[in-house]
């Protein structure tokens, strides 16, 4: 295939969020096997969803670097950053589902959730943004 190095890191992503995705399918089935209400603890459903659609969506985030009129290493850059608060977001998920210890990380917030829900907001639309004005850029404003 003759895709940009960009690209295929992008989607390399994508399919291991995917791979995550369903190891994380899994361990939700497990526990939802060995409930007595059949019901995955919070997080671990979560986790799950959260994987799943963050594979497609990085997917998404893959064809606009493809089509981005952006150099590689801004594309790169812009798609590594929404990547990495994707797997940011599952991992903290995980480890809710891991530690059990809430079932709504919103209710008792640790120190610091503020600050990393900012760094979230700001780094996925931030970043998507970038790839977007770049397809934009590449396709009407060429």
């Amino acid at each position: 295939m003759d895709l940009a190095v960009d690209t295929e890191l992008t989607l390399l992503a994508a399919g291991l969020i995917f791979l995550l995705a369903l190891a994380l399918g899994v361990w939700k089935y497990r526990q939802m096997a060995t409930s007595e209400t059949h019901l995955a603890h919070p997080y671990v459903d979560i986790a799950h969803r959260s994987a799943l659609m963050y594979a497609f969506a990085t997917l998404l985030i893959a064809v606009f670097v493809e089509l981005s009129a952006w150099p590689t290493w801004v594309n790169l850059t812009a798609a590594a950053v929404v990547v990495v608060f994707f797997v940011g977001a599952i991992a903290s998920y995980i480890l809710h589902g891991v530690l059990r210890d809430t079932t709504n990380q919103f209710a008792h917030p640790t120190r610091g959730l503020g600050v990393a829900m900012a760094g979230l907001i700001i780094g996925e639309t931030g970043g998507f943004a970038v790839l977007l004005a770049g397809f934009v850029k590449g396709s009407f404003l060429a």
